[in-house]
C-alpha cells in the first residue's frame, strides 16, 4: 500500500531539548511510514535562532501566512541563565509571542481525554477549551519602581493634546505598571473565538472584570457584544449554541460546576493562568493541545507544554526517558487534518484521525509513559510504564 500523498507543504517549526528529540522520533515512527510528508522546514532551535538573530522565527511565521497551516515544536524562551548556557548574542523574545503577533492569532488550548484518567473535578466529562487573547495587557506592559512622589498616566494625541490622569500619590516606596491593548487586536480575538466556537459547535463564554476595570475591560466586553450582534448572532442561533458574557469570578464558579464542552475566552493573563489550571485539573499538561488561530483562518498547532529540560539532560547522558509525547503527536495530527481539509485530501484527514485514535487506545490498553501511570485507573487494566520510543512504537502498531 502506497504512502498518503500531500499537495501543499506544512510549515514545520523544529524546537529545543527533549521535545526536539521526540519531534524526530514522531516523524520517523508515526508519520513518514504512512505519509509522503511535505514540509517547509524552519529550525527554531535556540542555537539557530541565535545564528540568524531570530530572523528564522519571523521567516517561519511569514511562511505560515503563505501556506495556511504550521506545526511547531516546543521552544526555549531564554532568560539570563539560558543566555549564559547557550552563549547567546541576545536574550531573544518568545518565539510564540513573535509568531502570535505576526499571525494576529488567538491561542486555543484543549485537553485530550482518555478513559482511565479521571479529571480532578469529576463533573468534567467533556473538554474545556481555553481561548487566550495573545496580545498586550501585562505581557506588553511598562513597569517600574516608585519612590515618594506622584505617578501619572499621560496620553498625547497626534495633535499634541495631552490628557493626564493621576495614578497614585506615593508617600513611600512602591511599584507602578501601565499596560495597553488595541481595538484591532480585540476585534481579531473576538472573531477568532466566534469562528472557533462555530467550527467546534461549542458554546462560547467570555469573561473579564468590567465592574472594576470599567473602561479597559469594558472595551473588551463592548467589542465582543457588537461583533456578536452584527456578525455572529444568527450563525450561533442556527448552530444551536450560545454566546454568554459574564464576570470572570462567575465563570470560574460555573466552570467548576459544569460538565465541560465549552470554549472559555479569556484575556491574556487570565488565559495564561486558567489554561494551566484546567490542564492540571484534567490530569497532565502533557495531554493538552494548543492551536493558534488567526481571524482569517491561519492555523499553527503545537503542544501546550515546554521543552522538558530535565528529561533532556538525562537523555544527553545516555539515560532512557519516559517523556510523554501525546500533545506533540496531536499537534502533528491536527496540522495534518487541517492540511487535508484545506486541500480536500480525505485520506490525510483519515490518517490524522487514526493516529489520534491509536494514541488514545494505546494508553487505554495500559501502555503509557511514566507521568500517566499514577493517574491511570481502569478496571481490569494494569498500567505499564514504557520509554518514549517504546510508547511511540506501540502506537505505530495500532495505526
Amino acid at each position: 500500500m502506497g504512502k498518503i500523498k500531500m499537495v501543499t507543504p506544512l510549515v514545520e517549526m523544529d524546537g529545543d531539548e527533549m521535545t526536539r528529540v521526540l519531534w524526530g522520533w514522531i516523524k520517523d515512527i508515526l508519520i513518514k511510514p504512512f505519509v509522503d510528508l511535505k514540509t517547509e522546514y524552519y529550525d527554531l532551535g535556540l542555537k539557530y535562532r541565535d545564528q540568524t538573530d531570530d530572523k528564522v522565527t519571523v521567516d517561519s511565521a511569514n511562511a505560515t501566512l503563505k501556506y495556511g497551516v504550521a506545526v511547531k515544536c516546543a521552544t526555549i524562551t531564554p532568560n539570563a541563565q539560558r543566555v549564559q548556557e547557550y552563549n547567546l548574542k541576545s536574550m531573544y523574545k518568545s518565539p510564540n509571542g513573535t509568531i502570535r503577533a505576526i499571525l494576529d492569532g488567538t491561542v486555543f488550548r484543549a485537553p485530550i481525554l482518555v478513559d482511565g484518567i479521571t479529571p480532578y473535578i469529576p463533573t468534567w466529562k467533556k473538554p474545556i477549551v481555553i481561548a487566550r487573547h495573545a496580545y498586550g495587557d501585562v505581557y506588553k506592559s511598562v513597569d517600574g519602581l516608585a519612590g515618594s512622589g506622584k505617578a501619572e498616566l499621560v496620553f498625547t494625541d497626534r495633535d499634541g493634546n495631552k490628557v493626564t490622569k493621576a495614578v497614585h500619590d506615593f508617600k513611600g516606596d512602591g511599584v507602578v505598571l501601565a499596560m495597553h491593548n488595541t481595538d484591532k487586536s480585540i476585534e481579531s480575538f473576538a472573531r477568532a473565538c466566534f469562528n472557533y466556537a462555530l467550527d467546534m459547535k461549542l458554546p462560547l463564554w467570555f469573561s473579564t472584570k468590567d465592574t472594576i476595570s470599567k473602561v479597559y475591560d469594558g472595551q473588551f466586553k463592548e467589542i465582543f457584544a457588537k461583533i456578536y450582534e452584527n456578525e455572529y448572532k444568527e450563525k450561533f442561533e442556527k448552530a444551536g449554541i450560545e454566546y454568554m458574557y459574564t464576570l470572570i469570578d462567575d465563570v470560574v464558579a460555573r466552570i467548576v460546576r459544569s460538565e465541560g464542552g465549552i470554549v472559555w475566552a479569556c484575556k491574556n493573563y487570565d488565559g495564561d493562568v486558567m489554561s494551566d489550571m484546567v490542564a492540571t485539573a484534567y490530569g497532565s499538561l502533557a495531554m493538552m493541545t494548543s492551536v493558534l488561530v488567526s481571524p482569517d483562518g491561519i492555523y499553527e498547532y503545537e503542544a501546550a507544554h515546554g521543552t522538558v529540560t530535565r528529561h533532556y539532560y538525562k537523555y544527553i547522558k545516555g539515560e532512557e526517558t519516559s517523556t510523554n509525547p501525546v500533545a506533540t503527536i496531536f499537534a502533528w495530527s491536527g496540522a495534518l487534518r487541517k492540511r487535508g481539509e484545506l486541500d480536500n485530501l480525505p485520506e490525510l484527514m483519515n490518517f490524522a484521525d487514526r493516529l489520534e485514535k491509536a494514541t488514545i487506545e494505546t494508553i487505554e490498553s495500559g501502555e503509557m509513559t511514566g507521568d500517566l501511570v499514577g493517574l491511570f485507573k481502569k478496571d481490569g487494566v494494569k498500567p505499564v510504564k514504557l520509554s518514549s520510543k517504546e510508547f511511540l512504537t506501540a502506537i505505530a502498531k495500532r495505526i
